[in-house]
């Protein structure tokens, strides 16, 4: 299938797309941790690799991944157009995570990594026994 817009319609569209407060990733983690009463986490701290959300005290780093953006075994598609181009960018997404997840745990943090089809209601308890889990909170 081709694409439906234009070369530099789709290069706008794409270019629009940023790396944080994303409503399908990051804002449904917010929502979940708020409803569920998960405290204790900060956005945004100068930790390497740029953590989605940190929990300092017990020094977990948690990364929301896009399905696309970060290659999902369940839910990735490549694009047919520039194929070659998105091929190389979702391989190097990966290989930045496995360098990122091995620096952090190098460094005593406990990394989780959740995919963006985690934050679907079917998903939501197994998403957050695993934050638990990390957390070291039984509830």
């Amino acid at each position: 299938m081709t694409d439906v817009f234009t070369k530099a319609k789709r290069s706008e569209v794409m270019s629009r797309i940023r790396g944080h407060g994303n409503r399908d990733t990051e804002l449904a983690l917010v929502r979940l941790l708020r409803q569920h009463k998960i405290n204790g986490w900060r956005r945004r701290c100068h930790v390497f690799g740029r953590p989605d959300f940190v929990f300092p005290q017990q020094r977990v780093a948690v990364f929301v991944d896009g399905c696309f953006w970060h290659g999902c075994p369940r839910h990735s598609t490549h694009p047919r157009t520039n194929a070659v181009f998105w091929t190389d960018k979702i391989a190097k997404n990966r290989a930045r995570d496995r360098l990122v997840n091995r620096e952090l745990r190098h460094d005593g943090w406990v990394v989780v990594r959740i995919w963006e089809h985690d934050m679907r209601k079917p998903s939501q308890p197994k998403c957050l026994r695993r934050l638990r889990v990390a957390l070291g909170k039984s509830r």
